[in-house]
């Protein structure tokens, strides 16, 4: 781990192994291991406060004419569990994440919302250990780099209202989700939506919440709506 960090330019001291130990802990490996202690959800709530305030520090100061909207959008785009999940993936976080065997049998070292939950413990992790401008250094290199991307690809609108937009503007359809699955303990619970038009699914989605499984949902139909459009 220390040679992760050493690429990405942070030294990790003797003193600080723990907390970045902790921040790749999930919490199912606590659970069925007893010679871990700490688990990664206290690093991921301090680290998801620090990268909402310097992503919106930087959305206010580089866009001084856009207003709350717009700037919202943006930043939900930003700190949103997909983007953070590629975040993640692109630094090859997933495969240093601590599971029990269950999880990590389930494929849990690549599953959309918990990738995003460890790059806001990660986040946490510097914070505490670096300071505020080192963790503010990390977002802005790994996650704030791809605002042009999301400005370009219209990633920053909320995919189910516009989902929701398109479906009743061309189909006359208001689209419905349904849990498809639900699986977990009550403090870590994990869903899997499905998006319909009438009786037909088209689009499928993963996340922490329902919320957020609708949101991957209506992305994923999205993303194929030449399939549904014209049929």
């Amino acid at each position: 781990m220390n040679e992760l960090f050493a690429d990405l330019g942070i030294k990790i001291l003797s003193d600080q192994e723990s907390i970045f130990r902790e921040a790749f802990t999930h919490r199912s490996a606590v659970n069925e291991d007893s010679g871990l202690t700490h688990h990664n959800e206290r690093l991921e709530f301090l680290g998801d406060a620090v990268l909402e305030m310097v992503a919106t520090s930087f959305l206010y100061k580089k866009f001084d004419q856009r207003p709350e909207g717009e700037l919202t959008d943006l930043r939900s785009a930003l700190v949103c569990g997909e983007h953070l999940a590629q975040v993640s993936r692109r630094l090859n976080f997933g495969k240093h994440l601590i599971l029990s065997h269950g999880e990590a049998k389930s494929g849990g070292a690549e599953k959309t919302y918990l990738l995003a939950n460890l790059a806001e413990s990660v986040i946490g992790a510097i914070f505490l250990t670096h300071g505020l401008t080192a963790a503010s250094r990390f977002i802005h290199q790994h996650v704030l780099i791809d605002l042009d991307d999301i400005l370009t690809s219209g990633a920053y609108r909320d995919a189910k209202s516009e989902f929701q937009e398109l479906t009743q503007g061309t189909l006359g359809i208001t689209p419905r989700y349904d849990v498809l699955e639900e699986s977990g303990k009550d403090h870590e619970k994990t869903f899997v939506m499905g998006a319909y038009l009438e009786d037909k699914k088209v689009g499928e989605g993963e996340g922490g919440s329902k919320k957020e499984a609708q949101t991957e949902a209506a992305a994923a139909a999205l993303r194929k709506k030449e399939t549904w459009l014209t049929s």
